[in-house]
C-alpha cells in the first residue's frame, strides 16, 4: 500500500485514507467511527490506510458535528455504605479491592483492545456510594462519555436502575439481579459449575465441599445451584457448602469451617480461583495434600489460578473477549439508539492444571 500523493505540509483527510485503501469515504467513516458491521478485511484495509497516511481525526471538530466524545465511562459499581464522615475511607478500602483482583484488570484489558482501535477510550470511574453514583449520572447525562459500561459487584446496587431511567446508553457486565432494560453480557455459570462436579466426581472425589460465592449475586447462586444438580444427577449428596465473598481471605476461612466440621473432605470447588487460592493455602497448612490428599477446582481462569501452587484446575470465564463484546454492544447502540436490549452469553471450559 503506498501513499496517495497530496499537497505539501496538508494534513492527511478521509479521501487520502479512501484512496490508499481502495474503497469509498463513506466506508472510511464507518471504520473510523467504529461500526461492526463492516467486512473485517475492509477494516484491516482502513487501518492500514489510517497508518501510512497518517490521517487523525479532528476530535473537537467531529465531536461538534457527531455530538460525540469518543470516550465511555467504564464504572465499577457496588452498594457500599454512605459517605458520612467514614465515606473517604470507604472509598479507598473499594478501590484497594477492586485493584486487588485480577477479574477487574481483565475487564479493562478487554475494553481497552476493543475501543483503541476505534479511536475511543474508556474514563475509569468508581461507584460505590450515593454520592459517587449521582457523579457517574450526572458525568452521563452532561455528555462528558458517551456511554457507559458497567461492571456491578453488588446485587443491590441501584446504579444500573439510575442509568436505565435516565435513558442513558449503557452495557451490563454480567446479567443484573433485578429486571433493567439494558443490554448485558454474561456466562453460562451453571454450565461451568457443572463441568467442574463432573471433573471431581471423575478423578473419584466422593466427600465433596464447595466454597460458594455471595449468594445475593447471581453470579454466585447460580455457580452453587449448578455445582449441585450436577452431583445430584450423578447420584451424589448435596455438598456440604460454606460462602465466601469472592476473596481470597473469605476463601481461607470458609476452608477453615468446612475442614473442622468436614475433616474427611477430598474434593473442593470454589467459586472463584481467588478462594480456591485461599483453600489451597489452608489446605497445605494442616497437612493436606493438593491434589493427592484433596483435589481443588476454581472458577475463572484468571492470573491467581496459574500463580496458586500448585497451579489451580479451574472453570475459563473469557473475560476479556466478554469485556470486548460488551463495548461493542455499546458500539452498536450508539449507532442505533432503537436496537433492542439483548444478552450475549458466553460459554464456559474446563482448564485442567496440577490442582486435580
Amino acid at each position: 500500500m503506498t501513499q496517495a500523493p497530496r499537497a505539501a505540509g496538508a494534513a492527511p483527510t478521509l479521501e487520502d485514507v479512501a484512496r490508499a485503501a481502495g474503497v469509498s469515504r463513506a466506508t472510511v467513516s464507518r471504520v473510523v467511527n467504529g461500526v461492526r458491521n463492516v467486512d473485517p478485511a475492509i477494516q484491516k484495509a482502513v487501518r492500514q490506510a489510517v497508518s501510512v497516511t497518517g490521517y487523525a481525526p479532528n476530535r473537537a471538530a467531529r465531536s461538534l458535528v457527531t455530538r460525540r466524545t469518543d470516550a465511555v465511562a467504564l464504572v465499577v459499581s457496588g452498594a457500599g455504605v454512605e459517605a458520612d464522615g467514614r465515606g473517604p475511607a470507604e472509598e479507598g478500602a473499594f478501590t484497594a479491592r477492586v485493584f486487588a483482583d485480577p477479574f477487574f484488570g481483565r475487564v479493562l484489558t478487554g475494553v481497552v483492545n476493543f475501543l483503541r482501535p476505534r479511536g475511543m477510550h474508556p474514563v475509569l470511574m468508581f461507584a460505590e456510594t450515593s454520592r459517587a453514583r449521582d457523579e457517574v449520572v450526572a458525568y452521563l447525562r452532561q455528555g462528558s462519555a458517551d456511554g457507559a459500561l458497567i461492571v456491578s459487584t453488588h446485587a443491590q446496587d441501584p446504579l444500573p436502575g439510575l442509568v436505565a431511567g435516565a435513558g442513558l446508553p449503557a452495557v451490563l457486565y454480567a446479567r443484573p439481579s433485578r429486571p433493567v432494560g439494558i443490554s448485558y453480557v454474561d456466562l453460562a455459570h451453571r454450565d461451568g459449575a457443572r463441568l467442574a462436579a463432573e471433573h471431581l466426581l471423575e478423578r473419584g472425589c466422593r466427600r465433596i465441599v464447595t466454597i460458594s460465592g455471595p449468594l445475593d449475586v447471581p453470579a454466585g447462586r447460580e455457580r452453587l445451584e449448578g455445582f449441585q444438580e450436577a452431583l445430584a444427577e450423578r447420584g451424589s449428596s448435596l455438598p456440604p457448602v460454606a460462602e465466601g465473598l469472592f476473596t481470597q481471605e473469605s476463601g481461607e476461612a470458609a476452608m477453615e469451617r468446612l475442614l473442622a466440621e468436614h475433616p474427611g473432605l477430598d474434593g473442593v470447588f470454589a467459586a472463584n480461583d481467588l478462594m480456591a487460592t485461599g483453600a489451597c493455602h489452608v489446605l497445605r497448612e494442616r497437612g493436606r495434600r493438593v491434589p493427592e490428599d484433596v483435589a481443588v477446582v476454581g472458577f475463572d481462569d484468571s492470573s491467581a489460578a496459574s500463580a496458586c501452587r500448585p497451579p489451580l484446575t479451574t472453570v475459563r470465564q473469557p473475560v476479556e473477549d466478554m469485556a470486548a463484546e460488551m463495548a461493542g454492544l455499546l458500539l452498536d447502540r450508539l449507532a442505533a439508539p432503537e436496537r433492542p436490549v439483548t444478552s450475549v452469553i458466553f460459554e464456559p471450559v474446563l482448564v485442567v492444571r496440577d490442582s486435580t
